[in-house]
């Protein structure tokens, strides 16, 4: 059964009720006998299992793009690895005036 939110248009309070489809909506409001206006809201739902395209899809790196950076605060970057051909510059000798 969905759960639908409404709206005292004279007080302002806010209620959750749980109804049918063929119930009909709330009109008066419990605390001061206002006028009611049912309110759209997004709907609650989680897929869960498997087939779902968060739990099967989403959370796999692709193998074409192995240095993409991680969107994951819990999982630390990983190293960077070094690939320069140059060697290092070398030090100045002692001997120089």
């Amino acid at each position: 059964m969905p759960l639908y939110e409404y709206e005292c248009k004279k007080c302002g309070a806010l209620m959750e009720r749980i109804q049918k489809f063929s119930d009909p909506p709330l009109t008066t409001c419990e605390q001061c006998g206002g006028k009611l206006e049912r309110l759209v809201s997004s709907p609650a739902i989680q897929f869960k299992g498997s087939g779902w395209y968060v739990t099967d899809y989403a959370r796999k790196a692709s193998a074409s793009s192995p240095a993409a950076p991680s969107n994951n605060p819990d999982r630390p970057a990983a190293p960077e690895s070094r690939t320069d051909s140059e060697p290092a510059a070398a030090k100045p000798s002692a001997d120089t005036k």
